[in-house]
């Protein structure tokens, strides 16, 4: 086909959640609900750890910047989601919609990459606890968090790239909740198996290398913890973990079987479903997850609390 009678989209349209038109006044409020409790729950985290000098250690601080992390991630998805359930016009623009995309997923790697150090320093603190203040100095854990960053912010170039090279001529209609590389591929008008086998490869490197580097950090910390003689020690050593691994679970449950894939996309409703998990579901929760199962979390709440003059 000659690329020149083609007729360049400028923008697309996202169809979000085409089968509950009826019910999008609801959507809506349930979801500010949800993005409200998502700012002010990883806010406070990130406060909290900044504030309290008792939380000064790697293990927290990690925690804090995954905290600030959640705070971007959603805010590249959900105002815009918001938008779109109350308007009639449901647009973005062509470079608005790859902006999406590169920070969604920039700081989508970054969480992988911070989510695999903090693994590391749960593997140093109690399988190394003799030698763990001095293998995770703060200079450490401050070369790692800004590793981190560097790493996810340069991750998705290559695929953005290729994607603002391919022509899209029409239809303009996204069969998603927000801008991602799987549903703005299928509308464009050429063959875009070298962009699906370029996100695979990369999505692979990323991803399962990050969680096979959890995982064994795990292997090892489990094998460590049975070795403990007491029961104390055991349930001591796995509640340090506790709320990483469930964060893990939930947040590479979900992108492992949207991005590993080497289809452009799989039913609708699946895509549109697992992209709720984690976009929205995951980053909502963490703030509870390390809040309600965390000692210390609560200690530090109290101490604030106290400070304030709140709590006696």
């Amino acid at each position: 086909m000659d690329r020149g009678n083609w007729s360049q989209v400028t923008e697309f349209i996202i169809l979000g959640f085409p089968h509950l038109q009826g019910v999008q006044v609801y959507l809506f409020l349930l979801l500010l609900l949800i993005y409200l409790t998502t700012i002010l729950g990883n806010l406070l985290i990130f406060l909290l750890v900044c504030l309290d000098s008792l939380l000064h250690i790697p293990m927290y601080q990690f925690v804090s910047i995954l905290s600030l992390l959640e705070l971007g991630y959603t805010a590249t998805t959900i105002p815009k989601m918001l938008s779109n359930l109350l308007s009639e016009k449901k647009t973005i623009s062509f470079s608005g919609c790859l902006l999406q995309i590169y920070f969604f997923h920039s700081l989508g790697a970054t969480e992988c990459y911070l989510l695999t150090a903090m693994a590391y320093d749960r593997y140093l603190a109690i399988c190394q606890p003799l030698h763990y203040p001095t293998l995770m100095t703060p200079e450490l854990c401050a070369k790692i968090a800004v590793g981190c960053w560097l790493g996810g912010l340069a991750g998705p170039v290559a695929e953005i790239s290729l994607v603002s090279r391919l022509p899209f001529c029409g239809p303009n209609h996204i069969q998603h909740i927000f801008c991602d590389f799987p549903p703005v591929l299928s509308l464009a008008c050429t063959d875009t198996s070298i962009n699906v086998l370029v996100d695979f490869v990369i999505n692979s490197c990323k991803i399962l290398a990050t969680f096979l580097l959890i995982l064994s950090s795990y292997v090892q910390i489990i094998f460590t913890v049975l070795r403990i003689p007491s029961a104390a020690g055991k349930r001591k050593a796995f509640s340090t973990c506790a709320s990483h691994l469930t964060v893990v679970l939930i947040f590479y449950g979900s992108i492992l079987f949207m991005y590993v894939r080497l289809k452009k996309s799989y039913s609708l409703d699946y895509d549109r479903a697992l992209a709720v998990v984690y976009s929205v579901l995951t980053p909502f929760l963490n703030p509870f997850i390390y809040s309600l199962r965390n000692k210390e979390i609560k200690e530090a709440v109290r101490r604030q609390l106290k400070r304030a003059g709140i709590l006696k």
